[in-house]
């Protein structure tokens, strides 16, 4: 028989690693080509990998919960074939070191003393602004390292940013006592200071990290009249990066009240026919949809995002739409090229990311490389909303409830009072790129085309 290493896949393009949630099969047992072996977690959404080729499972070489970076050893499968254990021998004495590297990262620091002594050659003055990845600010977290220590980190990534082997570096030499970087972030002028014996303990004290300090407080007490929920997987990453998201962007948000009458009696007189041929519902968000991506095209520059001084103007169009799962969390499908499909096409599509994510069946690839937002808010009966961005976008939309309300129609005759269809768009924005002419404008151009929708549409 011959032994065939199974590795952890690519599974997306800033997919560079995954957490092993649960084995679906257990050694010795039989396994089909292209049958699911296990569950993973990335930092866009769980899935399950499949077997590369039919076989028995040999030996697993990640347990539940060890974090494995793509292309690393997961399992050895035996086949049929010839016996050449060989080649598969070394991979089995490496794996587990792999595997043990991507979930113990103050162990693998440990074990590369030369990198981590560039880690102690802190930076002069602290990096303001600069850019963390959610993998990075984790890391930061869970090590103690405030935001005013992780500014004195060099970084060797592009435009000088920190790198997981950067931070992970700095972790190993702090721990060995020679990483300085903390202090200058409590005293920056007395460096004189930095080889004193007193000194080492202060990094441990002195770095301001509202997070770290929220965890590590002393436990609170509660009556009896409370529930104590933990967190789940989902609900703490959403967490972090709605406070990573605050903290990186200064919010504006723009609203704008549009007469969308129109699409309201176009849609009554079409979602039947609609329903019966196509075998799904016809909802109002991929008219909004369609909407932002002409006005999108008419300012490209709210179709960016930020790369430390530099903005990275995207030509692709793909729509993140916010969907809420069954058991409360969110997740942000995307429709990719939203610009080339027309308007049954963006509904087929958003429909099929919409039932795909209510039942956990999403790739990473549906999650990837949105490049703008939209969230209806109004599905839930709200009439408006301050939305946070989702990085590193720097702009989200929130459609309102439609609501009739009486308005002055202007006519060749005169002036009439009627009941018209209203809803507010909610419009947030990242102050450093947007101001707010052009955040103002865009919504105020999404609006135009909703209000000018042809009822004579077909789809």
């Amino acid at each position: 028989m011959a032994l065939v290493e199974m590795v952890m896949p690519k599974m997306g393009e800033s997919i560079m690693e995954g957490t092993v949630l649960k084995w679906l099969k257990q050694v010795g047992d039989t396994i089909e080509q292209d049958e699911s072996v296990l569950e993973v977690a990335t930092d866009k959404v769980d899935t399950e990998v499949p077997a590369i080729q039919g076989g028995v499972l040999q030996e697993i070489l990640v347990q539940e919960g060890q974090v494995v970076a793509v292309g690393a050893p997961i399992a050895i499968i035996s086949t049929g074939g010839d016996d050449q254990p060989a080649t598969s021998a070394p991979a089995q004495q490496e794996a587990p070191a792999v595997a043990q590297a991507s979930a113990a990262p103050v162990a693998q620091a440990v074990e590369a003393p030369q990198a981590a002594a560039h880690a102690t050659q802190r930076l002069e003055q602290p990096a303001s602004g600069r850019f963390y990845s959610p993998l990075v600010l984790n890391i930061a977290r869970e090590e103690g390292i405030g935001m005013q220590e992780l500014e004195y980190i060099p970084g060797t990534g592009k435009e000088g940013r920190v790198s997981k082997k950067d931070i992970l570096d700095y972790v190993a030499s702090r721990q060995n006592g020679t990483a300085p970087a903390a202090q200058p972030a409590a005293a920056p002028a007395p460096q004189v200071q930095a080889p004193q014996p007193q000194a080492a303990p202060q990094p441990q004290a002195v770095p301001v990290a509202p997070a770290a300090q929220v965890s590590t407080a002393p436990a609170q007490s509660y009556s009896g009249n409370v529930e104590i929920i933990e967190m789940d997987r989902m609900r703490k990453m959403i967490s972090q990066r709605m406070v990573d998201s605050k903290r990186i962007s200064p919010h504006v948000t723009s609203f704008v009240e549009a007469d969308v009458t129109n699409i309201v009696n176009w849609r009554n007189k079409t979602k039947d026919a609609y329903k019966k041929r196509e075998g799904e519902n016809l909802t109002f968000t991929p008219i909004f949809i369609e909407a932002i991506v002409k006005a999108i095209k008419d300012f490209p520059m709210i179709n960016v995002s930020v790369d430390g001084d530099k903005i990275i103007k995207k030509r692709d169009i793909n729509i993140g739409v916010a969907v809420a799962l069954p058991s409360g969390n969110l997740i942000v499908p995307v429709i990719h090229n939203a610009d080339q499909m027309n308007l049954n096409g963006i509904s087929k599509r958003l429909n099929d990311l919409a039932n795909r994510a209510r039942i956990n069946k999403l790739t990473p690839a549906d999650l990837a490389d949105p490049t703008y937002t939209i969230s209806n808010v109004g599905s839930f009966g709200n009439v408006m909303g301050t939305p946070i961005i989702m990085q590193p976008q720097v702009a989200i939309m929130a459609v309102g409830a439609i609501k009739k309300k009486p308005a002055v129609i202007e006519t060749p005759e005169g002036d009439l009072i009627g009941i018209r269809q209203f809803m507010f768009l909610s419009h947030s924005y990242d102050h450093r790129v947007v101001d707010g002419s052009l955040g103002g404008m865009f919504v105020r151009r999404v609006a135009d085309y909703l209000e000018a929708f042809d009822p004579n549409t077909s789809i």
